[in-house]
C-alpha cells in the first residue's frame, strides 16, 4: 500500500506541472506583457523550488515524509488558483515563487519517501516513482490541452486542477510512510558525521542528477526551436520531438525498476549516459526531422533512470544502521539539480547565440556522456565510505 500511496504522490506532482505550464500563452495574455517580463515572472518557480530544496530535507528529518508531503501538497493546491488568477507580473512571480517553493518540498519529501519503499521492499523503486511523475505530467498536460480548447480560463481550469489534486493526496496519505522512531542509533550520522559538503560520492550522485536535467531541460525549451530554425519542420511538427522524448522516458522508467535490479544501478547510468548523448548528438548533427525524432526518443528513454536512480543513490550513501536516514543527502543532490533546471536553459541559449543551436546540443550531449564517468566514480567513492562506515562500527 505504501508503494502505490508514493505513486499517487508522484502522479500528483507531475500533474501539477503540466496542468500550469501549457498555460503559460493564457496567462501572459491575461496578464497582457510580452516574454521579457513574462519570462522573468516564471524565474519565480524556479528560485522558489531551490530555496525550499535546500531546507527540505531537515525537515522531513524532523517531522517526518509523510507531514511534509502533506503539508506541501496542500500548499500546492492552495496556491496553484492563485497562479490562474494572476493579473499582474508582481502577482505572478509571487504565486509562481510559492508554487515552486511547496513543488520543491513536495519534491524531496516524495523521494525520500520513495527511498524508505524502496528500502522496505528490498528492490529499486525509484524509476517506477518516476514514471508515474512523467504520467501525472502528460496527464496534466492534457488536461490544460482539454481546457484551452473550451475556452476554461486558467482561473477555473487550475482550481478544478487544485480540487483533484487535494483528493489524490487525502485518498492516499495515512499510507504513507511516516517518521521512523528516534533511537540512540538513528541519531548517528553516516560517513562518519562528515559534512555533506565534504563527501565526494554526493558529489558525484549531485552531478549525474545535475546532468540529467540539464539534458532534459534543453530538450524540452530547445528541441522543437531545433527543428524550426534549423532543419525546416513545422511548428507542429517540430512538437512532436518532446513528445517523443516524453514518452520514452515515460515508458523507459516503467522497466528502470527491473533493469536496475537485472543489471545494477552503474551499469544502467552508464548505459543510459550512451544512449542520451548519442541520440541528442546525431539529433544536432544530421539535420534531417526524422532522424532528429528518433534520436530524441533516444535521449528520452537513456535519461529516463538517471536522475531517479541518482537520487536512490543518494539516500542509500545516508542510511544509518537502523535503517533510517538518507533525509539531507536526497535534499542536497535534488537541490543540486535544480540549478540544472535554472541555469542549463539560458546557457544552451547563449552557447546557441554565439554559435548555432545544433553546436548548443552537441555540447548537451557532451553534458549527458558525463553521466557515465561520474557513476563509475561515484561507485568507488560510496564503496570507500561504506568500509568506512562498517569499520567503525566495528571498532565500537
Amino acid at each position: 500500500m505504501q508503494r502505490l500511496a508514493v505513486i499517487v504522490v508522484f502522479a500528483f506532482n507531475g500533474a501539477t506541472l503540466g496542468s500550469w505550464a501549457p498555460r503559460t500563452p493564457a496567462l501572459s495574455e491575461q496578464i497582457g506583457v510580452g516574454p521579457g517580463p513574462f519570462g522573468l515572472a516564471l524565474l519565480g518557480a524556479s528560485v522558489g523550488m531551490l530555496l525550499s530544496a535546500t531546507i527540505s530535507g531537515r525537515l522531513v528529518e524532523r517531522v517526518g515524509a509523510r507531514a511534509v508531503i502533506l503539508g506541501s501538497s496542500l500548499a500546492v493546491c492552495l496556491v496553484l488558483p492563485l497562479v490562474g488568477s494572476a493579473q499582474s507580473v508582481p502577482w505572478l512571480a509571487a504565486a509562481l515563487f510559492g508554487l515552486g517553493a511547496a513543488s520543491g518540498a513536495l519534491d524531496v519529501s516524495m523521494n525520500i519517501a520513495g527511498v524508505a519503499v524502496e528500502r522496505t521492499l528490498g528492490r529499486p523503486t525509484m524509476p517506477l516513482f518516476h514514471a508515474w511523475f512523467s504520467f501525472g505530467a502528460l496527464a496534466g498536460s492534457g488536461g490544460a490541452a482539454l481546457a484551452a480548447g473550451n475556452g476554461l480560463s486558467p482561473t477555473r481550469h487550475l482550481l478544478v486542477a487544485a480540487l483533484i489534486g487535494a483528493l489524490m493526496v487525502a485518498v492516499v496519505v495515512r499510507a504513507l510512510p511516516g517518521v521512523a522512531p528516534r533511537t540512540e542509533r538513528s541519531v548517528e550520522r553516516p560517513a562518519g558525521g562528515v559534512p555533506l559538503v565534504r563527501r565526494p560520492a554526493l558529489w558525484l550522485l549531485a552531478a549525474i542528477a545535475l546532468c540529467s536535467a540539464i539534458a532534459e531541460g534543453a530538450s524540452s525549451d530547445w528541441s522543437a526551436l531545433l527543428l524550426v530554425t534549423e532543419q525546416g519542420a513545422s511548428e507542429g511538427a517540430a512538437a512532436l520531438a518532446y513528445a517523443g522524448f516524453s514518452l520514452a522516458m515515460a515508458f523507459a522508467r516503467l522497466a528502470g525498476s527491473w533493469t536496475q535490479a537485472r543489471f545494477g544501478a552503474v551499469r544502467l547510468l552508464t548505459a543510459g549516459a550512451a544512449c542520451a548523448g548519442t541520440g541528442v548528438v546525431t539529433a544536432a548533427l544530421v539535420g534531417i526531422p526524422a532522424v532528429s525524432y528518433a534520436g530524441f526518443v533516444l535521449a528520452g528513454a537513456g535519461l529516463a533512470a538517471c536522475f531517479p536512480v541518482a537520487l536512490g543513490l543518494a539516500g542509500e550513501a545516508g542510511k544509518r544502521p537502523d535503517n533510517s536516514g538518507g533525509e539531507r543527502e536526497v535534499a542536497f543532490v535534488t537541490a543540486i539539480a535544480y540549478t540544472g533546471f535554472l541555469a542549463g536553459p539560458p546557457v544552451i541559449g547563449g552557447i546557441a547565440h554565439v554559435t548555432s543551436l545544433s553546436i548548443s546540443f552537441v555540447v548537451v550531449g557532451l553534458v549527458a556522456a558525463v553521466i557515465a564517468p561520474a557513476a563509475l566514480a561515484a561507485k568507488r567513492f560510496v564503496e570507500r565510505e561504506r568500509v568506512a562506515r562498517d569499520s567503525s562500527h566495528v571498532l565500537r
